[in-house]
């Protein structure tokens, strides 16, 4: 298996990951735009893993602290296909995108889990992530 970049080629197998995790995509050309997007920022990273075709994806978004010197790192999206999970496939995107953020200096990683997705969470809990549950909240507003 190849871990490697994202490229607007991949578009397609990207909306369907996307699907696939509660995301549906309804313009293939409106993903890869940002698909480029994403590669054009030097502060974002996107990798798909690859094997006979784009079996998983992650998004990483590096962050600089406003209250003390360096950075975090957020895990924007992580999808695995229905049918490659197991496999380790998750945890070699994970590993991606926490070599991308530590070479940019984060110096921690977060990401965020629906609170139904359990195994998401087991996922993120066996590879030292701690639950913030009951410590922070999140707060939104669309604009």
């Amino acid at each position: 298996m190849l871990v490697r970049p994202v490229r607007a080629a991949d578009a397609a197998a990207v909306g369907e990951l996307l699907r696939q995790l509660g995301y549906p995509q309804d313009d293939p050309a409106a993903t890869a735009a940002r698909i480029e997007s994403w590669n054009a920022d030097p502060s974002s990273a996107a990798f798909a893993a690859e094997d006979g075709g784009v079996l998983g994806v992650v998004a990483v978004h590096v962050c600089p602290f406003f209250e003390r010197p360096g950075a975090w790192g957020r895990i924007v999206a992580l999808v695995v296909a229905d049918g490659a999970r197991g496999r380790g496939i998750g945890g070699r995107l994970v590993a991606a995108a926490e070599s991308f953020a530590a070479g940019r200096g984060c110096v921690r990683m977060e990401v965020t889990s629906n609170d139904r997705r359990e195994d998401a969470h087991a996922f993120y809990r066996g590879r030292g992530y701690i639950d913030q549950a009951g410590h922070s909240s999140r707060f939104l507003r669309d604009l």
